[in-house]
């Protein structure tokens, strides 16, 4: 589809298609280059105003179709399908022929290292057969694989096979993107499963030979979600079987296909020595949000695409709450809201902006964004809060009984809650459509023993929505009294209006605010705050969110002092930062995080806010000299709580040694600016994990004491691919920045790097990019490197081109040099012969045309 047609979509549009698919027969013939499917459809008109039969398809080649039998000549005009057909029932049958070989974009069936695997979601499915592919039209289905490969998978339960074929049929009506197919030469890691009802389950995750000792940790994670699941919301899994396949090549982190899950390889693999803790918890997340898609995404999913944060957000929730549950709940939330801060905050702030319910798009897969999944995570959040845990309960039982089966809206979504706790959430509704990050403004009062809070809220200009009304937002706030002791326990107001204040009496002397505790919505607070005050929360306050939220704005405020007025740290501050860190009575996992400092991302943005142009250079000086500052704070205290938290025994990914080694890693950082690197490198000899020779090397890397460890490094992972992963993005990351351009020229040439496949292009260009300093270096030179190769990956696939080019996001807040240097680059890129819809859409909006 040419890029300068406007084939814009508006939610406003939104039309039923006109006949109920009955049933849904497929058959496949697989071959590399020539793959048949045969499609039997079986459709029932229904009523209404009559409509013209259109289908979907797109790089199909029809070779023959029927109507009940009798052969048919449809209209094919660019990706839609037109044919009369009879007024009454009716059975559609049809051949195309499709190249899984030449399907680089990785949407419908495609190839990898042999393996035939499928990506329907979002509009995947007419790339494999000319179908109504649209999430509201849900039918059953039954395949039949023909291929003469070992294994021959699909969704729902086996029913029958032999040599070279086996069929399968799913009994939940399911929308085309959650068709799934897998063949290839694999091996079963097999598990079981037993359901609060007693039914066995057969679970399986199929992956490719030498990879089956990396599964254990993903089957237990499978079946511990499976467990949550039944416990907490009381959803039972409803098939015979369960299965998961490992795919190198793959677009996204996993796909919840009804009983057949596709999982990006890196999303499911993992042993001690090739994965860090960080990956093990990612796999234990995303098996968990795959799985719990199961009800909310599979049996009950979305009407249409701008419905989409319906079934992620909530899903999105589910799995924090059960990573909550599973490893600790304030270090979760810390990450939940830094990870927001960093990806969605941004979003909201540029170009990109859009409401967690889009009014429109062009290319749907350009809206799988931070914004539909994790804010409208915190919306469901908000909404639990408000309505409490136990209506939240209720609330959810009656959206699956309810709903189950059908395809819904945001409107079915919040009519559950009114009707299970007589509440009014029309206001509530102004958080899907609405761009932006609301700011809250507060300002504090104490006369007479009574403290006065008042809150004001505002939501800035975004793309298309100039002016913004007031939201309700769930304040949680607590008080403390001058020697630290909680005085007034969290409390939840409501703010609804543009400005509103709530009193506390009966206070002895002026109280210390804990402001938003637990990050109680996602806003942006104003707050005019002493660096004493915020001392005092850092030491004292019982919310732990807020205790590392006031670690982190002292850290934050004292970077910009540097920047701007050329002051050095204060001692006091670096001090309580370092005691914190060291007060063994604290979870580790809650210090290693308390240890850390604001992104330079992040700094970048506070100066923007403040009315300063951000030099990414600059900042990265100035973070590097903060780190400097607490490793001398620290001194010898760096190796004390090093080697105080050396994990020792069998390697084991849960909450407890994952937060020792943690803090153990974020000691060695600091004290490898102290002792030359002596550690690292002892550290790097002897690491029997991936969490700790990683660090290490990082820190070697980083250190400029790396290339013999790094060539060792890759000696000895050469064999293990996501593993050398690691070692590109790595490389990339630490070395200085005015020097990654030009090793990440040289690591393009690399004999192991390959373009096509997403993992390693976001391995190393993913983590260039996200190096502000070495991204944004003076020359431009970041820039143009990074439009020459978006030009490549968008003629090759065009979903991870378009997705890469968010890099351009915050061009606006640099100066005018870099402006115009960026400017110039997404202006090449957009230029470029035969540009996708995907990326045109993306630069159309970050230019602002």
């Amino acid at each position: 589809m040419r890029a300068d047609v406007d084939q814009t979509i508006h939610l406003k549009d939104y039309t039923p298609f006109g006949w109920d698919v009955d049933s849904v027969d497929l058959t496949f013939h697989l071959h590399p280059t020539q793959t048949r499917v045969r499609s039997k459809v079986r459709f029932t008109p229904k009523p209404g105003p009559a409509q013209r039969f259109t289908l979907h398809g797109e790089d199909l080649t029809l070779i023959t179709a029927t109507i009940d039998g009798v052969p048919v000549q449809p209209k094919i005009d660019g990706h839609l399908l037109t044919c009369d057909v009879p007024e009454g029932p009716f059975t559609w049958e049809a051949d195309v022929e499709i190249n899984p070989e030449a399907n680089t974009a990785l949407s419908g069936l495609y190839m990898s290292n042999g393996m035939y695997c499928t990506q329907c979601e979002a509009e995947g499915f007419r790339r494999i057969t000319f179908y109504p592919d649209r999430p509201d039209v849900m039918s059953t289905f039954t395949v039949r694989v023909e291929g003469g490969l070992p294994v021959l998978l699909s969704n729902g339960n086996p029913t029958g096979a032999g040599d070279g074929w086996a069929e399968w049929h799913d009994p939940w009506p399911k929308p085309a993107y959650l068709f799934a197919l897998v063949a290839g030469d694999l091996h079963a890691h097999p598990g079981r499963f037993k359901t609060m009802s007693g039914r066995d389950v057969e679970l399986n995750i199929y992956v490719r030979d030498g990879d089956q000792d990396k599964c254990d940790f993903a089957m237990e994670a499978l079946i511990k979600s499976m467990t949550w699941d039944e416990e907490v919301y009381g959803r039972e899994y409803d098939l015979d079987v369960f299965n998961i396949v490992a795919v190198d090549d793959f677009n996204m982190g996993a796909m919840e296909n009804k009983g057949l899950n596709i999982f990006n390889s890196s999303a499911v693999l993992a042993s001690p020595q090739t994965a860090t803790d960080a990956n093990f918890e990612r796999i234990e997340a995303i098996i968990a949000h795959e799985y719990f898609h199961n009800w909310t995404g599979n049996r009950i999913t979305c009407r249409d695409w701008f419905q989409l944060c319906l079934k992620e957000g909530l899903t999105v929730f589910r799995d924090q709450q059960f990573s909550a549950d599973v490893r600790s709940a304030p270090v979760r939330r810390i990450d939940d809201v830094a990870m927001l801060r960093g990806r969605q905050f941004r979003e909201d702030n540029g170009p990109l902006a859009h409401p967690v319910r889009p009014e429109s798009f062009v290319e749907i897969n350009n809206f799988y964004t931070a914004t539909v999944y994790e804010k409208g995570a915190e919306l469901i959040r908000m909404l639990r809060t408000l309505v409490g845990e136990d209506a939240y309960a209720q609330a959810l039982d009656l959206y699956f009984d309810r709903h189950d089966g059908q395809a819904c809206t945001i409107e079915d979504w919040l009519a559950v809650f009114e009707d299970t706790t007589g509440r009014d959430l029309a206001q509530f509704k102004r958080w899907y459509a609405q761009a932006g990050t609301p700011r809250v403004k507060v300002q504090e009062d104490f006369a007479g023993g009574t403290y006065t809070l008042t809150l004001a809220q505002s939501t800035p200009p975004t793309p298309g929505q100039d002016t913004k009304d007031p939201v309700v937002i769930p304040f949680a706030f607590g008080l403390l009294d001058d020697a630290g002791a909680e005085i007034h326990p969290t409390q939840v107001v409501e703010l609804t209006e543009a400005q509103q204040s709530f009193a506390v009496d009966g206070l002895a002397g002026k109280p210390v605010l804990s402001p938003l505790r637990g990050f109680s919505a996602p806003v942006i607070l104003e707050h005019d705050v002493s660096a004493s005050d915020r001392l005092h929360l850092l030491r004292h306050d019982t919310d732990p969110f807020n205790r590392w939220e006031a670690g982190r704005l002292l850290d934050r405020d004292t970077m910009v002092a540097m920047i701007v007025d050329n002051k050095d740290p204060d001692p006091a501050i670096l001090t309580a930062k370092v005691d914190l860190v060291m007060d063994e009575s604290l979870d580790p996992a809650f210090r290693a995080h308390c240890l850390s400092l604001p992104s330079q991302d992040d700094l970048a943005q506070t100066l923007s806010d403040a009315g300063a142009t951000p030099d990414p250079v600059q900042i990265y000086l100035v973070q590097q000299a903060m780190w400097m500052a607490l490793a001398n704070t620290g001194g010898d205290a760096w190796q004390r709580l090093y080697d105080a938290h050396q994990v020792t025994g069998p390697y084991k990914p849960d909450a407890e040694d994952c937060g020792h080694r943690a803090l153990a890693g974020g000691a060695l950082g600091l004290l490898s600016r102290l002792d030359a690197c002596a550690q690292a490198a002892q550290q790097f000899e002897n690491a029997t994990n991936m969490t700790d020779q990683i660090g290490a090397l990082a820190r070697l890397v980083w250190f400029g004491k790396g290339d013999g460890a790094l060539q060792a490094f890759y000696d000895q992972w050469s064999h293990e691919r996501l593993v050398i992963d690691k070692w590109f993005g790595l490389q990339v990351s630490q070395c200085p920045p005015n020097q990654a351009a030009a090793k990440v020229k040289n690591l393009l040439q690399h004999s192991d790097f390959n373009l096509k496949n997403p993992n390693r292009a976001r391995a190393l260009l993913g983590s260039f990019a996200m190096t502000p300093a070495a991204f944004h270096q003076a020359d431009g030179s970041g820039y143009a490197l990074m439009a020459d190769q978006l030009g490549q990956i968008d003629a090759i696939n065009p979903q991870l081109a378009a997705r890469m080019c968010t890099i351009f996001e915050t061009w606006k807040r640099y100066d005018a040099d870099r402006q115009g240097m960026m400017q110039e680059a997404m202006a090449k890129v957009r230029g470029r012969d035969g540009v996708s819809r995907d990326v045109a859409e993306m630069l159309d909006r970050l230019l602002g045309a």
